[in-house]
Order: C-alpha cells, then structure tokens, then sequence
C-alpha cells in the first residue's frame, strides 16, 4: 500500500458508517497511509468506542443519517475534507418478497440508499479538489439468492446512483465496492453456530477457500480514494463468489 500512503498521508476522510465493521476497518487502514479521519454513526456508544480504539487523528460524530437536515448540519460543521467514504446501513432485510411489506422495503433503503444520496448531496460542496466518493453496494445484485429481493435491489441502486453522481460531480470522483460475504458485526444478529455454519459453507465454495475480512475491503476503499484516474466504476471485492 505504499502509493495509497503517500496519496493519502495528510488527507481528511469523513467515513458514515465507520465506526464497525467495512467502515472502522477502512477508517484504521486510512490512518496507517496517514490521513485523519471522522467517523460518524447513528450510535454514540459505538463512536466514543471507535474513537478510542482509533487513536488521536481520528474524530467522531453520532449523527442520525436518516435525517437530511442533521446530515447538512454535519457536513456544515466539519468544513472542508477530501473524501467521503459511505457504508452505514441498517442489519439486511432478507425474506420472499411475499412475505415483506412494502413498509419494510423502504426502511431498508432509508439509510443504505437515501442516507448516502443526503450524504453525497451535502458533502459534495465540501469536498476539496482532487477528491472523492466512495459508496457501498454488494454482489447481491450480480448474483442475488433466494430471498435477497430487497438486498440486491438496494445494491442495483447504489450502482446506478454512483454512476450518474460520478457524471454530475466530476471532476470529483465517484466510484463504489461491492463486496461479498466478509466477517463483520452486520452478521451478529444471526445464532452464532448458524452464522459460523454460514462462513465455512461460503469458504468451502470460495475459489479463494475463506470468507473476508474488513481489512480485505478497506483495501479496495483506499485504492479507490489514492486513484485519481478512477471513476464511475466498481470494485467488487468478493473472493471470486460471483463466479461460482
């Protein structure tokens, strides 16, 4: 990662989402290649963790990114910085369309999808030349299973709104990962012998035989903010499951 360190050394990262999981992962990766970050979530117990896990140049903000207003005061109050990262989201809305209502749908997409559109929007004016955004989707959409309606619809909007705001914020980049089943606290909802039982059937199918790591993602994020001739794209970091 030495070319990300020196394109990233001195740089402000403002990361929604980062205080567990892909986004403290991407959040402690930005440190070591020398930036300052701010991490956000809604949860303030989680973000005065984050913080004192993540050491002195880093921030932290408890902030409700379902409210568009509270999301421009955010961005009014932190001034300017030079990349956003996005991948806050609510635990996974999984079950046959059948049996979802409509209402639970559109709860799925507040944060995931309106959340990082009210972001994207109120960050942008504040974003300094030669930055970026860098949004979160899923291989859901390229290989949805059963049951996965709701995920892999919100994961096929993401890729269309990062294709057409990488259009209308240029010349600041907009590119997105799209990652497969990686170990995180997104899963602790599931009992855990069914959620181990879950990561090693995946391995075993895996080409590269192991489920992710946060640390796997935050690689893509940073490649993709240290990149300057990266845009409208995206990188799917799934260890080969969308070919099996």
């Amino acid at each position: 990662m030495t070319g990300a360190a020196t394109d990233l050394r001195n740089q402000r990262i403002v990361l929604l989402g980062g205080t567990s999981g892909i986004g403290f992962a991407t959040a402690r990766a930005a440190l070591d290649a020398g930036a300052s970050v701010v991490v956000a979530s809604s949860n303030s117990r989680r973000v005065d963790q984050a913080i004192a896990s993540l050491g002195p140049r880093a921030e932290g903000q408890a902030v409700d990114l379902g409210d568009e207003a509270t999301v421009r005061g955010l961005f009014e109050r932190l001034g300017r910085f030079d990349h956003l990262v996005y991948s806050a989201g609510d635990p996974l809305q999984i079950g046959p369309l059948a049996d979802t209502g409509l209402d639970a749908m559109r709860k799925a997409f507040d944060i995931r999808v309106f959340g990082a559109m009210a972001a994207a929007k109120h960050a942008a004016p504040h974003l300094r030349p030669g930055g970026s955004v860098v949004l979160t989707g899923g291989i859901a959409s390229l290989r949805p299973q059963q049951g996965w309606t709701s995920v892999a619809s919100i994961c096929g909007a993401m890729e269309g709104f990062m294709r057409a705001l990488a259009v209308e914020l240029a010349p600041i980049r907009v590119n997105l990962v799209s990652p497969g089943l990686v170990k995180t606290p997104l899963w602790d909802g599931i009992p855990e012998a069914q959620r181990e039982a879950l990561y090693a059937a995946s391995a075993a199918s895996l080409p590269v035989g192991r489920v992710g790591e946060g640390d796997d993602i935050a690689k893509a994020y940073l490649y993709l903010m240290s990149n300057r001739y990266s845009t409208g794209q995206t990188v799917v970091v799934d260890g080969g499951g969308v070919l099996v």
